[in-house]
């Protein structure tokens, strides 16, 4: 329903009141022409005061000369910095395997045990036999003090205390040997277990308890999830503008409605012969993102060039189906603002701006927001961004 102001509602009512008492008395015919003519009247007052549109609000920002910037899109993943496939040092059959797939490890963590009951049996016996042979070291010894005594009384020859000293020194080097004999057995004890040499997750596992295992069989493969990073494919065309300082922001699927910071770690000046592309690893600089390896990500690399233009927002562009693109541009005649619309050629696009090759000068004030509806030649009120 049209609502009037409350001083049209008097005009009006004051033109029905003058006009009913000029036609209360007219014949029939008259008086019909009289109640046509008091519509009119009243349609004509409503007319009148709503003749006066009021001014759109347009927010406005000025073209500016900038450095044209050109972004890359990328596809990648995020990668671990160590990832391992673990194997046992020893053969021998699986007796315990204490971890899963997804468990969270500790460096030094026991991920199997190998059965070692006859590695405890030959441990024993290495360390029986090392003290026989230290106790024939400490008999050899005593019988080589005595000769030393009898020798002072000149009742042992020097070829007899000769003698003993050499069944010292061979008793001696038997214990040695023994020894390390038993030490050996000790370090291939404790390599039936198998310890994580990092912090990390166990992604796979590929054996089973009751398995016979031998060195170089793989058993677990282990993957760390600290200091993860971004591996992107870089076309070769593109290589040469890439440099540490380059701007790239990462967008994780896994994460659709954040975008993240990241800094280049590595170029790897290394092209493949297959897809002519290179290596560029970077380190996310936001904290703490939930990611894990193997998750994919999007990147958008910003390299600046040499070259200079005019730079505007990208809202203010107005595409048209028949491939017309527009901007409205303010102008100032005699303290009104109106806007005209302009055709222009655009170039690049980059962080919410777009390079114009034609049709703007810089200082130019073109609406970004307020532009969907206006039309030349009208008056706007300006709202600077």
């Amino acid at each position: 329903m049209t609502r009037f102001a409350p001083h049209i509602c008097r005009d009006m009512a004051g033109i029905k009141t003058r006009t009913m008492r000029n036609i209360i008395n007219l014949p029939r015919t008259s008086l019909i022409a009289g109640i046509f003519i008091c519509l009119c009247e009243l349609s004509n007052v409503a007319i009148v005061h709503a003749a006066k549109p009021a001014q759109p609000r347009v927010v406005v920002t000025q073209a500016q000369l900038g450095t044209i910037i050109n972004e890359l899109r990328l596809s990648g993943t995020v990668s671990s910095p160590r990832v391992a496939r673990l194997s046992t040092e020893v053969s021998g059959l699986i007796k315990d395997i204490h971890v899963d797939e997804g468990s969270a490890i500790k460096a030094g963590e026991i991920l199997i045990s190998l059965d070692t009951e006859l590695e405890n049996l030959s441990l024993q016996a290495a360390r029986a036999t090392t003290q026989r042979a230290r106790a024939e070291l400490d008999d050899a010894r005593r019988r080589l003090a005595d000769g030393k005594q009898l020798a002072k009384q000149k009742t042992v020859s020097a070829n007899e205390l000769k003698s003993l000293q050499a069944e010292v020194n061979i008793a001696s080097a038997t214990l040695q040997r023994y020894s390390a004999e038993e030490q050996l057995q000790q370090s291939r004890l404790q390599r039936h277990q198998l310890s994580a040499p990092f912090d990390g997750i166990i992604s796979k596992r590929f054996i089973e308890s009751g398995e016979w295992i031998k060195p170089g069989d793989a058993v677990m493969e282990l993957v760390a999830n600290e200091n993860l990073r971004i591996d992107f494919q870089i076309p070769q065309k593109d290589f040469p503008r890439i440099n540490a300082t380059s701007e790239i922001l990462i967008h994780l699927d896994a994460i659709p409605n954040r975008t993240l910071k990241g800094k280049i770690q590595t170029i790897v000046p290394y092209s493949d012969t297959d897809t002519r592309t290179f290596l560029l690893r970077v380190l996310l600089t936001d904290s703490n993102p939930a990611i894990a390896p193997g998750m994919s990500a999007r990147g958008l690399l910003r390299l600046k060039t040499s070259t200079t233009g005019i730079v505007i927002s990208r809202d203010a562009i107005l595409r048209y189906p028949d491939g017309r693109i527009t901007v409205w541009v303010v102008n100032t005649v005699n303290g009104r603002h109106e806007v005209s619309e302009k055709s222009v050629t655009t170039g690049t696009s980059f962080n919410d701006r777009i390079a114009i090759l034609d049709g703007l000068k810089e200082g130019e004030r073109v609406v970004v927001k307020g532009n969907e509806s206006l039309r030349d030649g009208q008056t706007v009120m300006l709202q600077t961004q």
